[in-house]
């Protein structure tokens, strides 16, 4: 138990500082470019491990899972976390984290109406109060920055579709949820990588050039920026809070049970504004205090139904 909290409270950490993180290193990169870099390098950190778990598994990559991987590689990485980024950079780190930290109750919604399944009364609850605690943060009647608060509830929303199509692939193909990380991971750079090769062409580059909205995807650099004074903060990206966030994860979940491993994105809400506070000096507004304050709540509401759904599952051993 006590190497189970430690897995929680690194992973806790290292998601809960991404948004600040990507503040500060797309000060200096193209949103997409860094995308690029903390996945690549993410997957590099993710493989060994997710190598380890097939051998144990004894079972091998076939050409049916990258077509699984090149869904959910799509989905996580060229849509959700370019969503994410560009909404980083577009209003604060703060409200982003708590906004993104939502994206389990719009799995739920997902898995309602895509897999049909059943929404128990905790679920329900906690839907509807992360809901208003979202109302109370984007404060729809004094919207001030509503092109960020936008671009990161999109994210949200298609990471709660991406995890949905991930749970449903895995369990369709018999791969575990680090595999799974893993392989999307590799899948969505290599996309991305593609996608920012065609932003160079001489036509295509010209038609982005001429949008103002898009003038930013235009030759999406792929190495250029990259200095010795950058390195240390990529790498930090890349390996802590990409790779290593998502790797304790896993190893918390492999410890214990997913509603343990779960509480890194339920603390997340509270911790990441606080951080970046003091970190950055963004000022958290009373409303957002309320919101995230409701969230949370949201948040236990769902760890208890969690946690006594697990309970009921468990088959009892005869005496």
């Amino acid at each position: 138990m006590k190497k189970t909290i430690i897995y929680v409270v690194i992973s806790t950490l290292m998601f809960s500082s991404m948004e600040i993180a990507l503040k500060v290193a797309g000060a200096t990169f193209n949103p997409i470019q860094l995308n690029l870099i903390r996945f690549f390098i993410g997957a590099l950190v993710l493989f060994p491990i997710a190598s380890k778990t097939l051998k144990k598994q004894q079972r091998k990559i076939e050409k049916k899972d990258w077509m699984l991987f090149l869904i959910t590689g799509f989905l996580c990485v060229i849509v959700s976390m370019s969503l994410f980024q560009l909404a980083v950079v577009a209003t604060k780190a703060s409200t982003v984290a708590v906004l993104f930290s939502c994206n389990p109750v719009f799995a739920l919604i997902f898995a309602f109406v895509i897999l049909h399944e059943r929404l128990g009364r905790a679920n329900l609850i906690a839907v509807t109060i992360s809901i208003i605690g979202l109302i109370v943060i984007v404060d729809p009647f004094h919207l001030s920055r509503p092109f960020g608060i936008i671009l990161a509830l999109l994210s949200a929303v298609t990471f709660g579709f991406y995890s949905i199509i991930s749970r449903y692939g895995s369990t369709q193909r018999g791969l575990s949820g680090i595999v799974m990380t893993c392989y999307t991971f590799i899948a969505g750079t290599l996309e991305l990588l593609v996608l920012a090769w065609i932003t160079h062409i001489p036509a295509v580059a010209s038609y982005l050039s001429r949008i103002p909205a898009l003038a930013s995807f235009s030759k999406i650099p792929v190495l250029q920026n990259i200095t010795l004074a950058s390195v240390p903060m990529l790498l930090y990206l890349g390996i802590c809070v990409t790779g290593g966030g998502f790797a304790f994860y896993f190893l918390a979940m492999e410890n214990s049970d997913v509603s343990t491993a779960s509480l890194v994105f339920f603390i997340k809400p509270g911790l990441a504004p606080i951080m970046a506070a003091v970190l950055i000096g963004e000022h958290i507004t009373l409303l957002t205090i309320i919101g995230i304050i409701i969230i949370l709540i949201g948040s236990v509401v769902t760890f208890v139904g969690n946690r006594v759904k697990e309970d009921n599952t468990i088959v009892p051993k005869d005496n």
